[in-house]
């Protein structure tokens, strides 16, 4: 596994881009980027689980492993969804079972600078240097709109 590392710099306080990130309406429309219509299930606490889907009822299951708000999150992947339901962990999942993805906002004067950092197996690789840069850009529209 690798970890990917994506920086933006965003002119808006970090206050607006954590929103942007992570409340319903604009995380739908960032995340497109990923798969178009998905979504997350979660009550956004730290510790407890989060589901990201697709509206075909794949996805995957995570938990919120840290929550600063404002500043950081950070997410621990632990398996698949399919049928809108939690698969065990098989040999395949395995490979990338407790992968993280982070979240960090830095304050920079009016900007916020938002890196995000991502553990992928290779099979993925080429999918998320796309996808991220993409989803990256659409919460910078959002954010500075």
């Amino acid at each position: 596994m690798e970890t990917l590392d994506f920086t933006i710099r965003i002119k808006a306080t970090v206050e607006k881009v954590w929103s942007v990130l992570w409340e319903d309406e604009t995380y739908k429309k960032w995340t497109t980027s990923f798969c178009e219509g998905s979504y997350a299930v979660s009550d956004w606490n730290e510790g407890n689980t989060i589901h990201f889907m697709s509206p075909d009822g794949r996805g995957m299951y995570s938990i919120i492993e840290t929550k600063n708000h404002n500043e950081y999150m950070a997410f621990k992947h632990i398996g698949e969804i399919k049928d809108f339901k939690e698969l065990p962990i098989d040999e395949e999942t395995k490979k990338w079972s407790g992968a993280r993805e982070t979240y960090r906002l830095i304050p920079d004067g009016e900007f916020t600078v938002l890196i995000a950092q991502v553990d992928v197996v290779e099979k993925y690789m080429d999918y998320f240097k796309q996808a991220f840069p993409k989803g990256l850009e659409i919460v910078k529209q959002l954010s500075e709109a």
